[in-house]
Order: C-alpha cells, then sequence, then structure tokens
C-alpha cells in the first residue's frame, strides 16, 4: 500500500501542464534520434542534456524530458531496422531479422505498428518491475557501507562492458582512463591540486556534461560526417508502408510472446552488464527454439519474430533503471548518462533517493507510465512522419547537433575553455571508436571516480589502514565474486554470442531475397 500511495503521489507531480508537455515533446524527439541508424539512445540523450539544462528546468522536469527521449529512442531504433536492415542500434539488430522481410512482402507499416505495440509491452512491464522491486533492493542496500560501496562501484566497471563486449582488455583501460580524468583537481581530503598543470580551469576538475556531450554528441557528428559524406541517412521512402493496423488474429499469436519476452528482457535488463542487445538476443533465440524449431517462419516476416526482441529490449531498457536508482550504479550506457543528469542536479542515486528525494523518483517513475502511452499514441498514427527522417541529409542533421551541443554547453558555463575540452572529448571519442574502445567505462570512471576515493579513504580509516576490510564481510564477498564472474565470462561468451547475432543476418538477408 506505502508503494501505491507513493506512486499516486508521483502521478500528481508527473501530471501537470509542463510534465506532460515535456514528456511529449522527449517522446517525440527520442523516437526521431532513435530512427537515425547509429544514434541510439545514449547518443540521444547526450545530445538534449544541454537543453534541458540551458532552460533552467528542475530536477523532476529534467528528468521527465531525458527520460522520455530515452524510452522515445528505444522505440525508434526500429524504424531504419524494418524499413532499410539497418539497425537504428545494436539492439535492434535483431527486429531486422524478421522486420524487414515483413516490409519487402508489403506488410512495413504492420511490422512498425506491431513493433510499437510491443515495445509498449516491455516497456510498461519494466516500469512495472521498477515499481516493485527498487524499493526492495532500497532495503538491500541500507545494509551498504564504506567498503561494500567501493566494492559495488568496482563491480559496475567490471560488469558493464558486458556480453555485448568484444574486448574486455579495451573496457578495462576505458575504465582506468575514466578515473585518471576524475582524479584532475583539487584532492578532495587535502585540498592538493593534481593534474591540473597550473590551469586554473582545472582546479574544481572536469565537468562530466562536457565529457559526455564530447565524447557521444560530438564524437556522433565526425562518425556521421566521415561515413555519410553528406547524403541522407537512408532511403525509405522507396518502400510501401501498406496497412498500419495488424490483424486481431496476428495480435493473438504475439500475446505469449510478449509475456516471455517481458521476463527475459527484464532480467537481462536488472542484471549487472546484460542490458538490452542481450534481451533482445535471447528473448529471439527463446520465440524461435519455442515456436519454430525448424526455421519454417522465422526469418522470412514472422510477426513474432519482430515482437519478441522489441519486447526484449525496451523491458531491458526499463530494468536498467532499476540499479541506477536504487544502489546508484547504471545498467547501461544510457543510464549511465542518466546518472551523470541526476548528479548534476545534486541528487544522488541510491538508496536514500527514495527517502530524500520521495518526488522526484516518483514522480519520474509515473512519468515513465504516461510515456509509454504517449509513444504508443504517437508511433502508429505518425509512422510516416518517423519514416521522413531517415531522408534527412547529414549536411543538414549533423550542424544542428553539434550547434546544440555547443550553444548547449556555453549557456551551462559561460566558459571558451570548457567548449574547447568539449571539442577535444569529441576527437577524443572519434578517435577511441575508431579503434573500437567503448565510451561508457569512461563516463562511468568520471562519474564514479571520486565516490569511488572518498568510500576506499573511509573504508581504510575506520579499519584503521587494513585493506582486509575489502574481503571482510559476506557481503563484500559476494559482490566480488559476481564482479569477477562478470569481468571473466564475457570473455569467453561475448564473442559466441556475437558471432550467433552476427551470422543470423545474412542468413535471413539471403532468404527473405528469395
Amino acid at each position: 500500500m506505502e508503494t501505491l500511495s507513493s506512486l499516486a503521489d508521483g502521478f500528481a507531480i508527473a501530471l501537470t501542464f509542463e510534465n506532460l508537455l515535456l514528456a511529449l515533446l522527449g517522446c517525440f524527439l527520442g523516437t526521431l534520434m532513435g530512427a537515425l541508424p547509429g544514434l541510439g539512445p545514449a547518443n540521444g540523450v547526450a545530445i538534449l542534456i544541454p537543453i534541458a539544462f540551458s532552460l533552467g528546468l528542475g530536477p523532476t522536469p529534467s528528468l521527465i524530458l531525458l527520460t522520455s527521449v530515452y524510452y522515445g529512442a528505444m522505440y525508434g531504433g526500429r524504424i531504419s531496422s524494418i524499413l532499410l536492415n539497418i539497425p537504428g542500434d545494436e539492439p535492434a539488430m535483431m527486429t531486422c531479422l524478421d522486420g524487414y522481410p515483413m516490409a519487402q512482402q508489403g506488410k512495413a507499416g504492420e511490422a512498425l505498428s506491431l513493433s510499437g505495440i510491443a515495445s509498449f509491452v516491455g516497456a510498461f512491464f519494466a516500469t512495472c518491475g521498477l515499481v516493485l522491486l527498487a524499493p526492495q533492493l532500497v532495503k538491500i542496500a541500507l545494509l551498504f557501507g564504506p567498503a561494500e560501496y567501493f566494492v559495488l562501484f568496482t563491480l559496475a566497471f567490471a560488469t558493464l562492458g558486458g556480453i555485448s563486449s568484444t574486448n574486455q582488455a579495451k573496457s578495462a583501460f576505458a575504465a582506468a582512463f575514466g578515473l585518471g580524468i576524475a582524479m584532475i583537481g583539487s584532492d578532495s581530503q587535502t585540498g592538493s591540486q593534481r593534474f591540473t598543470f597550473d590551469e586554473i580551469h582545472l582546479f574544481d576538475g572536469i565537468d562530466f556534461l562536457i565529457a559526455i556531450v564530447g565524447l557521444f554528441a560530438l564524437s556522433e557528428v565526425f562518425i556521421f560526417l566521415e561515413k555519410h559524406r553528406g547524403g541522407s541517412v537512408g532511403h525509405s521512402g522507396d518502400m510501401k508502408i501498406g496497412r498500419l493496423l495488424p490483424n486481431l488474429s496476428v495480435l493473438k499469436r504475439c500475446i505469449p510472446t510478449m509475456g516471455r519476452s517481458s521476463v527475459i528482457g527484464f532480467i537481462s535488463g536488472v542484471l549487472p552488464g546484460a542490458g538490452a542487445s542481450l534481451g533482445s538476443f535471447l528473448s529471439y533465440s527463446l520465440e524461435k527454439q519455442t515456436v519454430d524449431r525448424e526455421g519454417k517462419t522465422f526469418g522470412k516476416g514472422d510477426p513474432r519474430g519482430v515482437v519478441a526482441p522489441e519486447v526484449g529490449n525496451n523491458a531491458a531498457s526499463g530494468g536498467a533503471l532499476v540499479p541506477m536508482l536504487a544502489l546508484g550504479v547504471p545498467g547501461s550506457g544510457t543510464t549511465a548518462v542518466l546518472l551523470a543528469v541526476l548528479l548534476q542536479l545534486n541528487i544522488t542515486p541510491g538508496p536514500l533517493l527514495f527517502q530524500k528525494n520521495p518526488d522526484v523518483v516518483w514522480g519520474l517513475i509515473a512519468a515513465l507510465f504516461i510515456a509509454n502511452f504517449m509513444l504508443l499514441a504517437l508511433n502508429i498514427p505518425l509512422v510516416g512522419l518517423f519514416t521522413r527522417v531517415l531522408l534527412v541529409p547529414t549536411r543538414i542533421l549533423m550542424p544542428v547537433v553539434a550547434m546544440v551541443s555547443f550553444v548547449g554547453i556555453y549557456s551551462i558555463t559561460g566558459s571558451t575553455f570548457d567548449v574547447m575540452l568539449m571539442v577535444g572529448f569529441g576527437i577524443l571519442g572519434w578517435v577511441l571508436r575508431k579503434l573500437d574502445v567503448p565510451l561508457v567505462p569512461i563516463i562511468l570512471g568520471i562519474l564514479l571516480g571520486n565516490e569511488m576515493e572518498v568510500n576506499l579513504r573511509r573504508a581504510l580509516t575506520i579499519s584503521d589502514g587494513d585493506w582486509g576490510i575489502l574481503v571482510g564481510s559476506p557481503l563484500v564477498l559476494i559482490l566480488w565474486a559476481v564482479a569477477i564472474i562478470g569481468f571473466v565470462l564475457p570473455i569467453f561468451l561475448s564473442r559466441r554470442v556475437k558471432r550467433n547475432m552476427e551470422a543470423a543476418r545474412p542468413s535471413e538477408e539471403i532468404a527473405a531475397g528469395d
């Protein structure tokens, strides 16, 4: 009853004209960004962070806007997958397998509508899970001391690469690089300057918003300019949309698929390092094994092959919010960006968030429910509009992204040095992406570096310098075990999973072409 009462209070906060307008705007912009191949939810949120802060929005409205962008981008990723056979982001890769064949059969509208309904179901289930599970995790997390928090942050670094990581050594390098950036500035205990090189602008450290916008948004500009060289993103105008609403019999066939995939996706989102990519892959694979073991319909335009990965990746995206809000540990790349937003708003996610800022967290959760219904209402009637975004020339799109980044950061900091620093991070992000080094561990290092240092010092102070405190309790040992398994397991599994995901596509494309 207490949870329902808190949720009702959250709806009272979310159901204001300003917050509803921001949720609608976030859903619309997020869907547009998700439709563009390569952008994805993390980049979409990073691009709009400067706008949210430059508008002077409060904590709850800012989070409502950006989480609506998050959910909208997860919805939008399916558009280019179905129409162009180009995944909007990695979790949407599995949607190509049956979505594109459906489009080739003249059922693009049905595939888009089905995927929109599936996205709604997955995200709605995940938000319900967030309501039920997050408060329970808070009770466990209240048992944490400095040593436990230090190991928990270590676990976040060890597992964030996840199953989708192709090289754990590169993930470890990126995390160490991020921690090194976090060390720049004044020592929190002694006040001495570290790695500032007598540059006064670095005395307070590097603002993580500058790093996020540079690494994600500006590097994306460089990547797009390099790949597309002024052309359009796609050619969806050649594809006939056809009828929008699927038959009722098709929907009935997909209901069991939605149920199974919701559970798989949500669990994948909550588990450290699993994420939406694994949720999408497992949902599709299980459904294929369950209803089409002989491979007669999957890969040839089976509606259930569209529904399963879309439910899975949207349920995972909602599930990733659980550890971020309850423990202060992001479960995905996009939630790492949202974690930065919370910290910038002077809100510390974790066990005390539900006690100190109940209006923010419950208002946010209520807004997620509202955003789901808005996305369902937007995505079916406005399918034609969202597909047109694929025709936008990059020579128009990318300067807009760059302008938003420059104007937004300057309006927040008022410093040309910070703008130049953002450009430096953009170039760095472009180089690292060329080298296939993940960017999210760098952001996580910048975000959590100071907290890790503070908690390590506190733990050693309590133990009078005895490092044994870091392995001195059952909870710490469990966290270390999870961290080690989460780091080592992808070394053996990631290549196999990625190989299976990639190998499926060519065979399905050949089948579709026949």
